[in-house]
């Protein structure tokens, strides 16, 4: 195992648990006490988490990943919501996309559609995630327009007036939501109140907003609201969302489409 892959093996590890030992993450991982001290103090000196004697903690309870180490979390659900999402929008229409994993699938799954192959444009694509507009800066037949504001380095997205100042000067056909939390009561969720507020604003110049989420996110909650569940759509998800929950929001007036 590469250490970028242990690191990225650590990181989900200590989210989940909140707190891991150096046996415990060696057994996990299949590799020696030694390579798992070296992989903690690496990972402390990025102030990607505290080491304790014997281990290491994640910095607290509001900690969020970077998004460079979530790609791997649930990636073949996220996939077939891209690509569920993605056959959701029409041509020619303006999509709003904010930042995250599923996000940034659904961009992919929108680039290699072949109705979209042409057009002027054949899509409008508004998002605040550098790393979604340089993916799609290179398909000539997209309009991308990206947000100004203040990069965040854990999910690459532009906040703060900047971009409230461009998106408030806009209106799309469809918003795509990446969140981390989603929940009939509590709405749609992220950990920073400055990003969920910039989706919030992409939500009311938004025509239809649907959320991108797998099983996971479902009946959780987090720091920020972005909206509540009632303004959204439509929500797309995994075949593994309990039935229940899923049951909720249809009573609570969504579309779900479970794939």
């Amino acid at each position: 195992m590469s250490r970028d892959a242990r690191w990225k093996a650590l990181l989900e590890l200590l989210v989940e648990r909140g707190r891991l030992d150096v046996e415990e993450a060696a057994g996990e991982l299949g590799v020696s006490a030694a390579t798992i001290r070296r992989d903690f103090d690496g990972l402390a000196e990025q102030q990607m988490l505290v080491r304790t004697r014997g281990g290491a903690v994640v910095h607290g309870v509001s900690y969020e990943l970077p998004l460079r180490y979530k790609t791997a979390r649930h990636a073949s659900e996220k996939q077939r919501i891209a690509k569920a999402v993605a056959d959701l929008v029409a041509p020619g229409e303006a999509v709003g996309l904010t930042g995250g994993t599923t996000t940034t699938e659904v961009a992919r799954a929108l680039a290699v559609r072949g109705d979209l192959g042409t057009g002027s444009p054949a899509l409008t694509v508004v998002t605040n995630a550098l790393n979604i507009a340089s993916e799609l800066a290179v398909r000539p037949q997209f309009k991308i327009v990206l947000t100004g504001g203040v990069a965040r380095a854990q999910s690459y997205e532009l906040v703060g007036p900047l971009a409230d100042g461009v998106l408030g000067q806009i209106t799309v056909d469809v918003a795509v939501l990446g969140v981390v939390a989603f929940d009939v009561t509590h709405g749609a969720a992220a950990h920073d109140e400055a990003e969920a507020a910039i989706n919030r604003l992409l939500c009311e110049r938004a025509e239809r907003v649907i959320v991108a989420a797998d099983s996971s996110k479902l009946g959780q909650r987090a720091f920020a609201r972005i909206c509540a569940a009632e303004a959204v759509d439509t929500l797309v998800t995994d075949t593994a969302a309990d039935a229940g929950t899923v049951r909720a929001f249809e009573e609570a007036g969504l579309r779900v489409r479970t794939v």
